[in-house]
């Protein structure tokens, strides 16, 4: 972290030009407010790739007012003003900008159905600003410690791993220590051209979540390169991240290590279709025999689709192909969907046998904005599957996952999944809801029936007659609602009241949680309870 700032104030005191780029940290809440620009037919902006530099005239302008909603510029008092309508601190000068906040995330809560009281308590930051027309950077971070409802603090518990965040240091105590920290550096040296370094996440797709690469897990070290060229806009990503529930190799040697990287063209056909095409390759640094492997150089070649160069090799790595579209019939009604191909055998595939080497997911889903003609309600319905065994591999480190976590759906594989979102701003008031269901199989008495990712596919219970929800066939219901008053819209400061209504429910018995809860909140940060 200390290199990190220092690389932003050296950046700070070298550049000198007049700031344009503005990076917005990737949270569904917000970017949700953004829809009636985003997906207006009447333009093409990119709209898969998340997070966003709102460097664009519409998303610019939307994006302060959403920044700026009942701000009162006559206040006078100091205190009034960085309470309600200011960043802490806030410096715009011809060459450079630079803002920074305190986040902070108290929150109480009590969870009937477990009959134990929860609570959050995070002090952040966040240090963001441009410098000159070509940079821009971001940096937060959270000390965090918090207890949860029984569902969620299974999950910790079996993973070490606060969703999305980072480790657990509490080793499984009551109350949860963790920290969680991002970073980013771009540089614009052409309008046509971004490099972007840092230690954050990615997300691809128009929906909720995404079957090719989402903000679920962890953050991560990434180098990445975005191409906008007209119409099309092209990234790719290298990234580093780490399987601390594989089998060390030695104490010394810490967490498995593995490499990614990460392909996506995305292609606006006219201004109502776009088209994407995804690929990605997982590889791990050491095998579980100890041999270490360097960095494949084929894998550097920024332009190419890589999954004949890891095929032609014959690598063990980790291959996925993914494809998107998006059709815009208007504003209100925006259709959407991706497929996500991790392997294919043609002649099982079309003999429907179940093959435990067909293994993809798709999505399916339909958005909107400003609904009924009602400025800021909008919409989501989207359904998701998964077969089993996708998202594995050959080993448990060559999965795809990051940090105990996947990088796609948080629910892996072998699920249905149906979800459902409605939000609806006025003047400083939110409120948002969301039902989803899904049904999924657990694995049964140490047999890998194929929802748990880290399971090697080699190990599955067959190798045909493979189904989706194959195994202990579990539902999940999910209901949330919350309330929320922005105090503060820079840095989204808002009182929040909320509801979880959760029940997961199988032959084995039933996990009930009926959670409200009530904070001070900020942060743009995409944090999932739904799972």
């Amino acid at each position: 972290m200390k290199k990190v700032l220092l690389l932003l104030s050296l950046t700070i005191a070298t550049f000198g030009l007049k700031a344009q780029s503005v990076y917005q940290p990737y949270s569904f809440q917000f970017y949700q407010k953004l829809s009636s620009e985003i997906y207006n037919p009447d333009t093409r902006l990119h709209s898969s790739m998340k997070p966003f530099f709102v460097d664009d005239s519409l998303l610019q302008y939307k994006s302060k007012l959403l920044l700026n909603v009942g701000v009162d510029s006559v206040r006078k008092s100091w205190v009034l003003r960085k309470l309600f309508s200011e960043h802490l601190f806030d410096m715009q000068m011809e060459d450079f900008t630079v803002y920074a906040d305190f986040l902070p995330d108290f929150q109480i809560g009590r969870d009937a159905s477990g009959k134990k009281n929860t609570f959050l308590n995070t002090r952040g930051y966040q240090i963001g600003g441009t410098v000159g027309k070509k940079f821009s950077f971001y940096t937060s971070g959270y000390e965090n410690q918090g207890r949860f409802a029984s569902y969620y603090d299974n999950y910790v518990n079996t993973t070490n791993v606060v969703p999305g965040q980072s480790y657990d240091r509490s080793s499984g105590k009551i109350t949860k220590d963790w920290s969680y920290v991002t970073a980013t550096l771009s540089y614009t040296p052409i309008k046509y051209l971004n490099i972007t370094a840092g230690y954050d996440k990615t997300f691809i797709g128009d929906g909720y979540r995404s079957m090719l690469l989402s903000d679920f897990s962890s953050p991560y070290p990434f180098l990445k390169l975005t191409g906008n060229l007209g119409n099309v806009q092209y990234m790719v990503m290298w990234a580093a991240m780490q399987d601390p529930g594989a089998q060390k190799l030695s104490y010394d040697a810490g967490n498995r290590k593995k490499g990614g990287i990460f392909h996506y063209l995305d292609w606006n056909v006219n201004n109502k279709l776009s088209i994407g095409f995804f690929d990605s390759i997982v590889w791990v640094q050491t095998d579980d025999a100890g041999n270490k492997r360097g960095f494949d150089w084929g894998y550097a070649n920024p332009i190419i689709f890589l999954r004949p160069v890891e095929a032609s090799s014959g690598s063990p790595d980790n291959a996925l192909l993914g494809f998107t579209s998006k059709y815009k019939f208007a504003k209100e009604v925006v259709a959407y969907g991706q497929f996500s191909l991790d392997e294919f055998q043609a002649k099982e595939f079309f003999s429907s046998k179940g093959s435990v080497r067909n293994k993809y997911g798709w999505q399916l889903g339909v958005r909107g904005a400003d609904i009924f003609k009602v400025a800021g309600l909008n919409y989501l319905l989207e359904y998701n599957t998964a077969k089993p065994y996708t998202y594995s591999s050959r080993t448990r480190i060559g999965n795809y996952a990051n940090y105990n976590e996947p990088l796609a759906h948080p629910l892996g594989a072998n699920f249905r999944e149906a979800v459902g979102l409605l939000n609806y701003s006025y003047k400083r008031f939110d409120f948002t809801g969301e039902l989803m269901y899904a049904r999924y199989g657990l694995d049964e008495a140490g047999q890998n029936y194929g929802k748990n990712i880290f399971e090697p596919y080699l190990a599955s219970i067959k190798q045909e007659g493979n189904y989706t929800t194959q195994g202990i066939n579990t539902s999940l219901f999910y209901a949330e609602g919350r309330v929320a008053y922005v105090v503060n819209p820079k840095y989204n400061l808002r009182l929040e009241l909320g509801g979880i209504l959760r029940r997961e429910s199988n032959s084995l018995g039933k996990n009930n949680t009926g959670l409200i809860t009530f904070g001070l909140r900020s942060s743009f940060r995409n944090l999932y309870t739904d799972f």
